[in-house]
């Protein structure tokens, strides 16, 4: 059947939507019932009333959805918040009040009714097994099943003839963090039976891909969404031309280097949809895109389904509650038990793994089903949970693991949805990096990064240059407080605010898109009001997980090696002989750049080695890597990688037990887990250590472009020449 054929199917009831119709009937009113219960100020007198206030709070949401769409079309997605809370309370009150058989006060009690009633349901919903994802688009699927005129069994019964009677699509989900050795572990203990499925009935195959350094979120993103990562050395890095650290997680920085990067043709480019991603890949819908952020989340009526459904807001707010107090006993846990390594999980984390795990995945869940039922022709989602969790807790810890468990679910219920889109979507499911587990850098010196270059850069040399009294101490102690708040872990909040915070038409693009909370929201900034701040610093220091680099910022170029021997004697051995070091990668005076350890040096560009190889316990791709990106414009006068084990622990240079960015560990082996009809041609495979795989994310951009091209979505040549321009190749 054709997709205009299946458009105009007759709308049928079917056993599912009976099924549905009636479990949300009952849990409405058994949650309403007990919630009541609950609530001195509403009383009941006939148990039939809690029926009809039901159905009243389900025919409610039918007939002012068209109402609430219009407005948060003209308001935004304030206006959708706003109007979908207003709708929810107003049509539980009139019920209340009006239907025979209540008794109720004021909206207080109106309002304690539905958020006891959320709580109970889900609770229920718990017990009994069911996913509150599935309750979340519970009626997104009946209605994408009756606009395709299809039941359950149906589905299995359309076969070949039925998908290819709908056009082609592509969806793209970003597991965020996932190495790929993390995620066999998760197959082999049952955490992910959807992925495992697919690779059981050999619709999908299996990969690894290369996360080159810097191995971090923006610049895979930027990689994969736009085919260049040139303009991202790091995951923040001081600018010599804005006099100022650029910080991807600031939306106004991303939008800047997006700008410096596109060309118009990225991923998404041709009617593409984007969700939750830092760049836009060109997206003609941006939904909650950081680069994109002042222009707001996104169009209002695209989040009228999660604001307005009947208790699904609040489901989510009570979830997330659950999910704040679950991670404050996650983390006494590994304290009372001694686990190692560990850092705080204190602080603002438990509430920003609240936002993430719970309230960002739901709206994401809907999100992109709304797209799938839309038929956007290619949607990509970029999925946090994992990432956020690893950082604080671990790669492989329980409480990381289990976050999969929830991500496979939620790809689970996309694939009920794409099974009854308008288009036959296949499914593409890559991370943009992995993680690696290790003590700080903190932790093991006994002070932060930046307080050691400091001390570095003061020492000159002599025979007392050792340890400290007391620092071998300091060192075995180390410390569990992070350095700083995980500025990652911040995005989405930075996103949201500043796409809801009211921007004049003609204000700068310095004064937009500002980090509004987090430990980057006081960087230096740029413009005229630069002039009213401090001198520039004398040195820069930025950690991206085990990447480390160091800038002379008051330098109008970068300083060789021997120059800063000849400034700050102390500095680079101290560096070197640091037992959290690994590699410090200096320029010579002809911009040859050359890497030192412990027991020798290595010129990265003819590989000639002096001593003992300091790259010999880092891979087969490490010279490759550092080569690049230390001849990256703006990457720092000196970059470090910290020692990695033999067991492939690291030392983070920022306050994470979990950490990305450099090399070490599994930080560098990425997901990719694709349709076994889409190849994946061994000419455009390298070997990394015995094993062949797509290396970098522009190869990664370059396959999916090509596989668009195979499934008719994208012109295959012209969007090849594009990645290959930005490449740099002729």
């Amino acid at each position: 059947m054709s997709a205009p054929a299946r458009g105009r199917a007759a709308v049928r009831v079917t056993a599912a939507d009976v099924r549905g119709a009636v479990w949300s009937l009952v849990s409405t009113t058994f949650g309403l019932g007990l919630a009541i219960w609950f609530v001195p100020g509403v009383e009941v007198t006939n148990p039939w009333s809690l029926v009809l206030a039901a159905l009243a709070v389900g025919l409610g949401d039918v007939l002012l959805r068209p109402v609430l769409r219009r407005l948060a079309h003209r308001f935004g997605v304030v206006g959708a918040l706003v109007s979908g809370v207003v709708a929810q309370l107003a049509v539980a009150w009139a019920a209340l009040t009006y239907l025979p058989g209540f008794r109720s006060g004021s909206w207080v009690d109106v309002l304690a009714v539905l958020v006891l009633a959320a709580v109970l349901m889900a609770l229920g919903r718990w017990v009994v097994g069911a996913s509150d994802n599935e309750y979340v688009l519970g009626d997104l699927l009946r209605r994408a099943r009756r606009q395709a005129g299809l039941s359950r069994r149906d589905l299995g019964a359309e076969g070949a003839a039925g998908a290819a009677g709908r056009p082609a699509g592509l969806l793209v989900v970003l597991l965020d963090g996932v190495a790929r050795p993390t995620l066999d572990y998760a197959l082999q203990a049952g955490l992910t039976p959807t992925l495992a499925r697919w690779l059981g009935s050999g619709s999908h195959h299996l990969t690894t891909w290369w996360a080159r350094v810097p191995a971090t979120t923006p610049a895979s993103t930027i990689g994969l969404l736009h085919g260049s990562t040139e303009h991202v050395p790091a995951f923040r890095w001081w600018s010599r031309a804005l006099g100022r650290l650029v910080v991807t997680n600031r939306p106004a920085d991303a939008a800047a280097v997006e700008a410096r990067t596109s060309d118009g043709s990225g991923l998404l480019a041709g009617g593409g949809v984007a969700v939750s991603t830092m760049f836009s890949g060109d997206a003609a819908t941006s939904l909650l895109v950081m680069s994109r952020a002042r222009e707001g989340l996104g169009p209002g009526q695209m989040f009228v389904h999660f604001f307005a459904s009947p208790f699904v807001l609040v489901r989510a707010v009570v979830v997330a509650l659950g999910e704040f107090f679950k991670e404050l006993y996650q983390g006494w846990q590994q304290a009372v038990r001694g686990v190692e390594p560990r850092v705080s999980r204190l602080g603002w984390y438990p509430v920003l793994r609240a936002v993430t795990n719970v309230v960002l995945r739901d709206l994401n869940t809907t999100l992109v089903a709304e797209q799938l039922v839309r038929g956007a022709p290619v949607v990509c989602v970029d999925l946090v949970d994992y990432d956020e969790i690893a950082h604080h807790a671990g790669p492989l810890r329980p409480e990381s693991l289990r976050a999969l468990e929830g991500l496979d679910r939620v790809v689970g219920l996309w694939e009920q949805v794409a099974a009854v889109a308008p288009r036959r979507y296949d499914v593409v499911v890559l991370s943009d990096h992995g993680q690696s587990l290790g003590s700080t850098f903190e932790q093991v010196e006994g002070r932060s990064f930046l307080d050691e270059v400091r001390r570095l850069m003061a020492l000159r040399p002599g025979p007392h240059d050792g340890p400290r009294p007391g620092e071998g101490a300091a060192r075995g102690e180390g410390r569990r407080r992070a350095t700083a708040p995980d500025s990652e872990a911040w995005g989405p909040t930075n996103t949201a605010l500043n796409a809801l915070r009211p921007t004049a038409p003609d204000a700068a693009p310095e004064g937009a898109g500002r980090m509004l909370v987090g430990p980057d929201r006081s960087e230096r900034r740029g413009g005229p009001e630069a002039a009213a701040l401090p001198e520039l610093p004398e040195v820069a220091v930025v950690g991206s997980g085990n990447l480390g680099m160091v800038w002379f910022p008051r330098e109008p170029r970068r300083l060789t090696g021997d120059e800063v021997r000849d400034r700050w004697p102390g500095l680079l051995p101290g560096l070197v002989a640091n037992p959290a070091v690994g590699v410090v990668v200096e320029r010579g005076a002809g911009g040859e750049p050359r890497a030192h350890g412990r027991g020798g040096s290595r010129d990265l560009r003819t590989g000639e080695v002096v001593g003992e190889d300091p790259l010999a316990g880092y891979g087969s791709r490490a010279a490759a890597d550092l080569l690049r990106v230390a001849g990256l414009e703006e990457a720092g006068d000196l970059v470090l990688v910290s020692r990695v084990d033999e067991v492939g622990m690291v030392h983070a240079f920022e306050g994470l037990v979990g950490s990305h960015g450099g090399l070490g560990g599994a930080q560098n082996e990425a997901v990719l887990l694709h349709p076994a009809h889409l190849v994946l041609p061994d000419d455009e495979l390298e070997d990394v250590d015995g094993a062949r795989m797509l290396v970098g994310a522009e190869a990664v951009h370059r396959r999916l472009v090509a596989w668009l091209g195979d499934l008719g979505l994208r012109p295959a040549a012209p969007a090849a020449e594009g990645a290959r321009r930005r490449e740099g190749e002729p």
